[in-house]
C-alpha cells in the first residue's frame, strides 16, 4: 500500500511556517495598525503584543505535535480530543471556503501586480488561474518537488522583506512628528484592542505546517522546532518593518497611507522603489498560494483515511506518493471561486474561523495532557503552564468575538457554512465507520 514519503527535514518545516504566514498582508497592514495605534510607542507595543500571543501560539501548537505527531495537525488534534463531527467540519469549511477561497485572493493579488510588471494585456483572472494550475501541478510530482518550489519562494520573500527594512533604516529619519497621544484609559485600551485585531491576523497561519506532519522524517522532532523557529522569524520580519516604516513614514503618514510600504520605498528610491515593492508583493502572494497548495490537501487526504469523504481523496499516486485527487479538487475549486470574483466576500465570511479552531486546539492540548499524563523530560512544554495555554485560548476566543462585535453579519455566514457541515458528516458517518489513525505514542 502506498504511504505519503516521508522527505521533508527541519529547514524544510521552518519555511513552511514562514511561508504560511507570510502574504502579502505585511505590505498594506502597517498602515491599518497605526492608523488604530497612532503612536510610535503603541503601535510597536501593539506589534510586540501580538508577537508574544503568537509565539504562545507557536508553542501550543509545538507541544501539540510533539503529543499528536502523525494525524495531519488540526484535523487531528480536533478529532482526537473531542469528535471526528468538529474535525470534519473544519476539513469541510477548508475544502468549501477557507482554503480555497484564501487561495483565490492570493492568485488574484499575485496576478494584479505581476501584470502590470510585465505589461501583458491579460485578464489578471486568467493569469491567477494560471499560477494556480502551475502550482497544482507541481505539487503533482511529489512533496518534495512542491515543499521545495515553497522553500525557494519563502526565501526570495524573505530576502524581499529584509531589504525592505535595511532600506528604511538606513536612509536618514523622514519621519513627521507623532500624531496626538490618545486619552489615558479606555482610549489607550480600545486603539490597543482594536490595533490588536489587524496584528493577530496578520500573524495566522503558522498552524498549516502541521498538516504535512506524515512527510516529514522526524516530525515528533522537526515541527515542534520549526513552529518555534518559525514564528520566531516572522515576528522578527513583521516588527522591523514596523520600525522601518516608522523610520522613514512616522506614525502620522503610516497611518494616512494605504499602501505603506510602496510609499516608504518611494521615499527612499523614487518610482524604482515602488516598482520594487510590487515584485516583493507579487513573489509573496506567490508563495503564500504555493505553501496553501503543499499543505490543505493533505486534511481531505486524512478525512478520506477516516471514510468520512470520498475514498478517492485517500488515494496515493503510486510513483509520487501524494493526494491527487485532493490536489485536482482544490485546483478546480480554488479556480472556480477565482473567476467568481466571490473571494474576498468569502475571506470576510470566515477570517475568525481560524482563530476558533485554534482556541479549541488550545483546549484539545489542555485535554491531552489529562490523558497521557506527566510528560517525560524530553517532551517539548508550554512554557509558563496552563497559564499560557489559558491566555492563547483566551486571545482567540476573544478575537472571535471582536469579530461578531465589528462584523456581525459575515462572521454569522461563516459560522453558518461551518455548521453546514454537520448534517454532510452524519451522511458520511452512517455510510462508513470512522477509521481514526493512532498517533505515535510520546
Amino acid at each position: 500500500m502506498t504511504k505519503l514519503a516521508r522527505k521533508l527535514g527541519t529547514f524544510d518545516a521552518v519555511l513552511i511556517v514562514m511561508g504560511g504566514i507570510v502574504g502579502s498582508g505585511i505590505f498594506m497592514t502597517p498602515s491599518v495598525v497605526a492608523a488604530a495605534a497612532r503612536t510610535t510607542p503603541l503601535i510597536l507595543i501593539a506589534w510586540c503584543t501580538g508577537a508574544v500571543v503568537a509565539l504562545a501560539g507557536a508553542f501550543v501548537f509545538a507541544e501539540l505535535a510533539w503529543r499528536r505527531c502523525d494525524v495531519r495537525g488540526m484535523y487531528g488534534y480536533l478529532r482526537d480530543a473531542f469528535h471526528p463531527i468538529l474535525a470534519f467540519m473544519y476539513g469541510w469549511t477548508a475544502l468549501l471556503v477557507t482554503q480555497t477561497g484564501s487561495m483565490a485572493a492570493s492568485a488574484v493579488t499575485f496576478a494584479l501586480y505581476f501584470t502590470p510588471l510585465t505589461g501583458w494585456h491579460v485578464s489578471p483572472a486568467v493569469v491567477a488561474v494560471a499560477a494556480i494550475i502551475a502550482l497544482h501541478a507541481i505539487n503533482a510530482l511529489g512533496v518534495r518537488e512542491g515543499g521545495t518550489t515553497q522553500n525557494v519562494l519563502t526565501v526570495l520573500k524573505a530576502a524581499a522583506i529584509a531589504g525592505i527594512i535595511i532600506a528604511g533604516v538606513a536612509v536618514p529619519n523622514h519621519a513627521a512628528h507623532a500624531a496626538p497621544i490618545p486619552p489615558l484609559g479606555g482610549g489607550v485600551f480600545a486603539a490597543l484592542g482594536l490595533a490588536l485585531i489587524s496584528v493577530l491576523f496578520s500573524y495566522d497561519g503558522w498552524q498549516t505546517a502541521a498538516f504535512l506532519d506524515g512527510e516529514l522524517k522526524d516530525p515528533r522532532r522537526s515541527l515542534p522546532i520549526a513552529l518555534v523557529l518559525g514564528v520566531l522569524g516572522v515576528v522578527a520580519l513583521y516588527v522591523l518593518v514596523t520600525v522601518a516604516a516608522l523610520h522613514v513614514l512616522g506614525p502620522v503618514g503610516l497611518a494616512s497611507s494605504t499602501t505603506p510600504a510602496s510609499d516608504m520605498m518611494r521615499v527612499i528610491a523614487g518610482p524604482l522603489g515602488s516598482r520594487l515593492v510590487a515584485v516583493a508583493i507579487a513573489i509573496s502572494t506567490l508563495g503564500f498560494l504555493s505553501n496553501s497548495v503543499l499543505t490543505t490537501p493533505r486534511i481531505f487526504y486524512a478525512m478520506a483515511e477516516d471514510g468520512l469523504f470520498f475514498k478517492q481523496f485517500a488515494w496515493l499516486h503510486p510513483k509520487t506518493c501524494v493526494p491527487i485527487y485532493g490536489l485536482a479538487v482544490q485546483c478546480i475549486a480554488t479556480a472556480l471561486i477565482t473567476f467568481s470574483g466571490r473571494y474576498d466576500q468569502i475571506l470576510s465570511y470566515v477570517v475568525s474561523m481560524d482563530f476558533f479552531f485554534m482556541a479549541l486546539c488550545a483546549i484539545a492540548l489542555l485535554i491531552f495532557r489529562k490523558r497521557d499524563g506527566a510528560a517525560p523530560a524530553q517532551g517539548i512544554l508550554v512554557p509558563g503552564d496552563p497559564w499560557i495555554t489559558v491566555a492563547f485560548t483566551a486571545a482567540s476566543f476573544g478575537l472571535v468575538a471582536q469579530s461578531f462585535y465589528s462584523s456581525p453579519r459575515e462572521t454569522a455566514i461563516g459560522f453558518a457554512i461551518l455548521l453546514s457541515g454537520a448534517p454532510i458528516y452524519l451522511f458520511w458517518g452512517r455510510r462508513t465507520p470512522t477509521n481514526v489513525t493512532e498517533p505515535l505514542s510520546p
